[in-house]
């Protein structure tokens, strides 16, 4: 048979995508293009980010807001995060772009749609614009299929071999065995071709439907190409790019596009965007540039292992001077030492990805961090003074750089007048200069010749001579004190040895008065202190007999489930996890008491319910409720780790639940726009249903919970439901099917039928979460202010409501967009029914929890079912493109 070629252009398959709207995932522009010569970009409406990467001028997204074709932006907004590509819309970018950085970090993927009898595939990747050049090798990974790949030479049209590839016996094989990985050196593009390989018993083996191609990143280099030197740029002063003040234009000799051109950049104590107007700027007044003269934290580490760490420099947030100078302690890698690494991340003049350098040491005295490496190539683009290469007695050999520091890019005179952010903090400090090959780069301080030390710390730069230093024009004298003289430290003099004696007898004498005041009056102190204390220990003891703590030891020692689940805290390991109970843990007050945030010293974080009062008759009652508390284990009920005995009133410690309750949410959503799917509120409702049918029959002993309300549902960090605050709740028998107590429980939610007769059961429990219903439904709080400014109650509203008015107008538009009409017929009945005035009518929280579960099954089905033939319309879509694009390639 003869070969079929088919040619798959990337930059054609770019074009057909976005204009296809089956084209799933396909990035889409946000504006048209510039013309070549723009110069725009800067404006106050012009994007600055695309999901987690930024870029400056004369990158861009939208109609006058990029430099040209080649440097325009596209944001795909369908992904999450949205990824951002170049002008070709194909090659998408993987790191920030800035404009000091002179290269794009890039990469593209593509699968190649095998075909019966073609045995040929030609796949090209070209550079997106002439402003563009590789200026590394692509890395790419080719996938399974029973070809030989060729390398094709762009200008002799000869092909070299890369690797065969294998094809997978089990279509299902998601190995790498078969793949290959090799390096391609290229300038504008490249072009491989696939040459399809039988082999003997082909037939009988699992095909392939498509070969993917990926590559792990590219660097392109970038230049403004509109004209080939700075000289020739210049003279056209309506395009020429370097549009900032203290911008300078450098030919770009070392380009390798199609063109030449040249790049902008700031000129020397400048920084920023010189492409923009106004955007080489001084670190005066640059948030990033803010210098902190002293640590704002205390006891900051001096060393990384075997290495000193100075201020500026710092190991921590707090303990260096800003950003720039924090350094990381870490085993970084494959060190395998006892020291570990000490690591820099160089990110203030370049947007390269931020890879860490190992430093060696830092010299405070000469301006330099002194860094290492493997590779000699890792600090080509350093700007050193010198290197090395040397052994540290292992079998690898490791380079060593050494780099200048400064402080900001100000000069002395200016450093100087900024007196809140002056590094040369100690007296005998001086300015001086930082300048390289590159030109001036900023400020250090230096200890005064004769001193030595860190010139950024109070008092850092010490004498070197043990006595007077006479300094000179670039050195030093040393000079002895006289005889019976001493040199002073403090006064920095020499001072006669009687007077230092006497000086010293003053002092001694002062001290011993001083502490002779002092002693009994911090024995007295400590004296109480431990007076105090024992106080504060027998009220305890007391409290603890008091609260019936001997039985419930008894009671847990008794129930073996309960052993590892209980825990009975001392109020100090609870004083601790609050920090003594500050109100800045306070997660909420109600009627019932305060609710705090605990973290133990296990780290677990918990809830710590602080009642107000209790009764002392029913202290016995309340110890057996919490030992049966504990034997209630339901994933939608927040689990009881223990208590604490030694207060007035009885603590008690519950699993900390971070999202809040329903009822912030529902009252959130009300007033932003209802986040809630139908589908999450039938999930909401299902899970408190089974809860409290859980409580109802299905635990040891029944509780009734009395207190069901959205405020007392609270969401974990995965938005599952957690019934809480049992401060209210009642044990009955199994036997039992009402209790009579005083009525007690939150307006808007109480039962009709229990206020009447004060005698409690589970349909109570039941109404409650009816009215917790409506909230889903309606987004409407229990107790409401209607328009017309009336107090209304839901339940009443919703049973009148309902008879006179479809419930399109009822429930909220967010639910009745996403649900069918039969399913909100159903649940509003469902409603309906749990709101009856007599409790018999009601149904039983089982039967509740079943009906929302039949219905969640069946909403879960029909979304399935959606998304099934959503698919094959766009598995159809996908067909007919690819059927247009081999109707193109064949010969006419």
């Amino acid at each position: 048979m003869a070969a079929v070629v088919v040619d798959v252009l990337l930059a054609c398959l770019a074009l057909l995508l976005p204009a296809s709207s089956c084209a799933a995932g396909a990035p889409t522009v946000a504006a048209a293009q510039t013309s070549a010569g723009a110069g725009g970009g800067y404006g106050a409406g012009c994007a600055k980010s695309c999901g987690d990467l930024t870029f400056d001028y004369p990158f861009g997204i939208g109609a006058g807001c990029a430099r040209g074709h080649d440097f325009q932006l596209v944001c795909n907004t369908t992904t999450q995060p949205p990824t951002l590509f170049l002008s070709d819309g194909f090659t998408q970018v993987i790191n920030s772009i800035g404009a000091a950085g002179y290269a794009v970090y890039v990469n593209f993927s593509l699968d190649i749609p095998m075909r019966s009898g073609v045995d040929l595939y030609n796949v090209s990747w070209t550079v997106p614009g002439d402003s563009f050049s590789v200026r590394d090798s692509a890395r790419v990974t080719i996938g399974h299929g029973n070809f030989d790949v060729y390398l094709l030479d762009a200008y002799s049209s000869k092909r070299i071999i890369l690797c065969s590839l294998t094809q997978p016996t089990n279509i299902d094989d998601t190995s790498d065995e078969g793949e290959c990985q090799r390096n391609i050196p290229i300038v504008r593009g490249f072009q491989l071709q696939f040459v399809h390989r039988h082999e003997h018993g082909e037939g009988q083996r699992t095909s392939v439907d498509s070969v993917r191609i990926e590559n792990d990143g590219v660097r392109l280099g970038w230049a403004i190409v509109d004209h080939s030197t700075c000289a020739e740029a210049k003279r056209d002063k309506s395009s020429y790019a370097c549009a900032s003040k203290h911008s300078r234009c450098d030919d770009n000799l070392s380009f390798t596009a199609s063109r030449a051109g040249y790049l902008c950049k700031c000129t020397d104590g400048y920084q920023g965007n010189p492409y923009a107007p106004n955007g080489c700027r001084r670190d005066v007044g640059l948030p990033d540039a803010r210098y902190d003269r002293f640590p704002s934290k205390n006891n900051c580490s001096p060393s990384c292992g075997n290495i000193s760490v100075p201020y500026p420099f710092g190991l921590e947030k707090g303990c260096s001077a800003n950003q720039h100078f924090l350094l990381r302690c870490t085993y970084y890698k494959d060190n395998k030492s006892t020291n570990p690494d000490l690591l820099w991340w160089a990110t203030r003049y370049t947007d390269e990805p931020s890879t860490p350098t190992k430093l060696v040491r830092i010299d405070i005295s000469e301006g330099l961090i002194i860094l290492a490496g493997e590779h000699y190539e890792e600090f080509l683009a350093m700007d050193g003074t010198a290197s090395a290469r040397v052994s540290d007695g292992s079998a690898k050999d490791f380079v060593v750089k050494n780099l200048h520091f400064a402080i900001t890019n100000q000069t002395c005179k200016e450093a100087q007048q900024n007196t809140t952010g002056y590094a040369c903090v100690s007296v005998n400090s001086t300015c001086l200069a930082v300048n390289t090959g590159d030109g001036y780069i900023g400020y250090r301080c230096k200890c005064k010749h004769g001193f030595e030390g860190n010139p950024s710390i109070k008092d850092g730069c010490q004498g070197i001579c043990p006595e007077i230093c006479n300094n000179t024009v670039g050195n030093y004298t040393c000079i002895k004190c006289p005889a019976k003289s001493e040199y002073n430290d403090k006064t920095k003099r020499c001072t006669s040895v009687k007077k230092q004696k006497n000086l010293l007898f003053g002092i001694v004498i002062g001290l011993s008065a001083g502490f002779g005041i002092l002693l009994p009056g911090l024995s007295a102190k400590m004296l109480f202190h431990k007076w105090k204390k024992g106080i504060q220990k027998r009220l305890r003891r007391k409290n603890f007999r008091k609260n019936e703590g001997l039985l419930l030891e008894q009671l847990i020692s008794c129930d073996e489930t309960t052993t590892d689940r209980m825990s009975i805290f001392t109020l100090e390991e609870l004083e601790k996890a609050t920090n003594n109970f500050d109100h800045t843990r306070i997660l909420g007050q109600g009627g019932h008491g305060t609710v705090y945030k605990g973290i133990l010293s296990d780290q677990r974080v918990v809830a710590i319910k602080k009642s107000m009062t209790i009764k002392q008759g029913e202290i016995t009652h309340f110890i057996n409720e919490v030992a049966i508390l504990l034997r209630i284990n339901h994933r939608n009920i927040v689990k009881l780790f223990g208590c604490c005995l030694e207060t007035e009133v009885p603590l008690l410690v519950y699993d900390f639940i971070s999202n809040g309750s329903l009822f912030e949410l529902l009252r959130y959503n009300s007033s932003n726009g209802s986040l809630l799917s139908w589908e999450d509120t039938l999930r909401i409702a299902t899970e408190v249903a089974g809860a409290l049918y859980y409580l109802h029959s299905a635990a040891s002993v029944s509780v009734f919970h009395r207190d069901v309300k959205s405020s007392n549902i609270l969401l974990d960090a995965n938005y599952t439901t957690k019934v809480s605050d049992f401060g209210t709740s009642r044990l009955v028998s199994i036997d039992q099917t009402h209790i009579v107590t005083k009525v007690q429980g939150p307006f808007g939610y109480l039962d009709p039928e229990y206020c009447q007769t004060e005698c409690l059961n589970e349909k109570s429990d039941v109404y409650s979460f009816g009215v917790v219903l409506l909230e889903l439904l309606l987004m409407k709080e229990p107790i409401f202010t209607s328009e017309n400014g009336l107090k209304l109650n839901l339940a009443g509203y919703f049973l009148e409501e309902v008879k006179v008015r479809p419930l399109s107008e009822i429930v909220t538009t967010k639910i009745y967009e996403e649900a069918t009409e039969e399913e909100i017929n159903n649940v509003t009945l469902l409603a309906e029914m749990c709101l009856s005035p007599r409790g018999e009518e009601r149904p039983t929280m089982k039967q509740v929890e079943m009906t929302l579960q039949s219905l969640r099954n069946v909403t879960q089905t029909t979304a399935v079912h959606r998304a099934n033939a959503s698919d094959q319309l766009s598995q159809r879509c996908y067909s007919l493109e690819h059927e247009f694009i081999a109707s193109a390639e064949l010969p006419r």
